[in-house]
């Protein structure tokens, strides 16, 4: 059963077992030979960001210092991004709610000490589906707020095998990852957190 954080931000604790935790894992581990992981930059500025990052799916999201996009093709190897694993789509199937598969899904990885600032989720034509996430490995400190980045803001744990929903009303509301706690999961052997969330990109007809 989901918990609801606020109107369309819901929280679904342990969604994952372990099992399929692992299941995910080995297939993000076939993901990540087709499509490295890779550090993404900031627009303008150039600067790196914390995260390392790679996509499956149609399309992928990415950023450099020419902005925010979505494209069909690893922005270093220039391959198309490898298909979205069956375990990625019964979760959107089972969360979403919504009647279209998702043209993508960002697969971020978290060093220990990495971070991602307050943002919004807004590069997507079809602001109509939700938002998916899943997390594995270290808990993760986990600040969700309002529309207005000014709007107060409110924190939770999320650890390995958790999902969280964010759409309707909630669907461009800010969000991000203020610290990881280190040493909080033994999935990752490395340490560190991968979290992959789910989206429609492609207005839906």
């Amino acid at each position: 059963m989901g918990l609801s954080l606020a109107p369309g931000f819901t929280y679904y604790p342990d969604y994952l077992d372990r099992a399929v935790q692992e299941a995910l894992l080995d297939a993000i581990r076939a993901i990540t030979r087709a499509a490295p992981l890779y550090t993404p930059r900031m627009p303008r500025t150039g600067k790196p960001f914390s995260v390392r990052m790679t996509n499956c799916g149609p399309l992928g999201w990415v950023s450099d210092q020419t902005g925010y996009r979505y494209q069909p093709t690893h922005p270093e190897t220039g391959a198309p991004w490898p298909p979205l694993p069956p375990v990625l789509l019964k979760a959107w199937t089972t969360l979403s709610d919504f009647p279209h598969p998702p043209d993508a899904c960002l697969i971020n990885f978290y060093e220990p000490t990495a971070k991602m600032g307050l943002h919004q989720d807004k590069d997507e034509d079809e602001l109509g589906a939700p938002v998916v996430s899943l997390s594995l490995g270290d808990t993760a400190l986990f600040r969700y707020g309002g529309l207005d980045r000014k709007d107060p803001t409110r924190s939770i744990r999320l650890k390995s095998g958790d999902a969280v929903v964010f759409g309707g009303p909630a669907r461009l509301a800010f969000h991000g990852i203020d610290r990881l706690l280190p040493g909080s999961s033994d999935l990752l052997p490395q340490g560190g957190r991968l979290n992959l969330t789910l989206r429609k990109v492609v207005r839906a007809l």
